[in-house]
């Protein structure tokens, strides 16, 4: 699937996805380890944002821009958290500046891109975290590619594309990165997926 197919297709399931995602959850919980471990004045870039509620509106008490591929998630962002600077576009090619956030948080995102591309994508969050910086993302727990038709019911389409838990370790470790922790937790669609927190080393 390629990049301009993905984002119609995110276009078309916004609405529904946002109102198929339970607004609890463990992986609400983790933006506090990730903002407890920021700056008080900290810029914290939300990759993949959608609709803005699951992680870009609980960014609190910082600078927040969030980003994603669709235009329509983007509408969505700006009504449900309007305070927040919004930019569209790819993750393998953000148009942010270099050393210039404290933070990312990558949920339920980077398993959108090939697994060729990952590399590229964690290279692009280095190049733009601040050393010490944090990422919080979600990675998938095997190594698969695959299209799921119909996806969420919606007559669309959906691509996954990921290397496992393991391979991502040591890619992002490639990229500059240092694991702080590891873990399994509830999603907001209802099952449960591996978090990593790394550290940008710089």
């Amino acid at each position: 699937m390629d990049r301009h197919e993905l984002r119609r297709t995110w276009d078309a399931v916004a609405d529904d996805y946002a109102r198929n995602r339970r607004a609890d959850g463990e992986d609400a919980a983790l933006i506090d380890e990730l903002l407890a471990a920021l700056p008080a004045d900290a810029t914290v870039l939300d990759v993949g944002c959608g609709d803005g509620m699951r992680t870009l509106a609980n960014l609190t008490g910082v600078d927040p821009i969030g980003l994603d591929l669709s235009g329509r998630q983007l509408e969505l962002s700006a009504a449900n958290v309007p305070g927040a600077h919004l930019v569209q576009g790819e993750m393998t090619s953000l148009p942010i500046a270099a050393d210039s956030v404290d933070g990312i948080t990558a949920y339920h995102a980077v398993f959108h891109v090939p697994r060729a591309d990952h590399p590229a994508v964690y290279a692009e969050f280095a190049r733009v975290l601040r050393p010490g910086g944090r990422l919080l993302m979600t990675v998938g727990s095997s190594s698969y590619e695959t299209v799921r038709r119909d996806w969420l019911g919606s007559g669309r389409s959906m691509f996954f594309s990921t290397h496992g838990r393991l391979r991502t370790r040591r890619a992002l470790e490639t990229a500059g990165f240092e694991i702080v922790w590891e873990r399994r937790v509830d999603d907001p669609l209802g099952s449960s997926v591996p978090f990593v927190m790394v550290e940008y080393r710089g």
